[in-house]
């Protein structure tokens, strides 16, 4: 019996909603399949059905708001607006869960590094690829950014965003 394809992406992204919601309370390496799966209503062999490990689950959660920065610039000009325009791609209610836990107190650096490696910083930024000093301006502006990112989450958004029609 085939399952319906919006069950299954149903059932799959609630185990990655509990996942993030944990994972923002806690580290990774302390977060079991069987607390997922108990959390999210279903039984461990569901939860098989969809990931291998907590560390597949990981992986999904990082590449679905990798996908979404790049989607979100494909075709634009690139300048430093369009990655503030890509961050603010995040702040939508599917993304708010996975930012909080994986740039929460227990969040990997590795979706810091993921994230230099696989967006081209240096074309938006408008910097010399070549430079010496290159990597240390885009490391100062990406951590910058996600430190404001961060912060802004952390304070339930209080201060607005610049609305994109000005």
């Amino acid at each position: 019996m085939k399952k319906q394809p919006q069950i299954t992406e149903k059932t799959r992204q609630r185990f990655i909603e509990v996942f993030c919601e944990l994972y923002s309370q806690k580290p990774v390496e302390k977060i079991s399949i069987q607390e997922i799966a108990n959390r999210s209503g279903y039984n461990r062999s569901t939860f098989y059905q969809y990931f291998t490990d907590i560390y597949e689950l990981l992986d999904a959660v990082e590449n679905n708001l990798l996908n979404d920065i790049k989607a979100e610039l494909a075709g634009k000009e690139l300048s430093m607006h369009s990655v503030q325009d890509a961050l603010s791609c995040l702040d939508k209610k599917e993304h708010l869960l996975a930012l909080h836990a994986l740039l929460g107190d227990y969040g990997s650096p590795r979706f810091l590094a993921r994230l230099k490696k696989e967006i081209p910083m240096e074309q938006f930024l408008n910097l010399p690829q070549n430079h010496s000093l290159t990597p240390y301006f885009i490391e100062f502006y990406l951590t910058t950014t996600l430190s404001l990112f961060r912060l802004w989450l952390q304070r339930d958004k209080d201060v607005p965003q610049k609305n994109s029609s000005s």
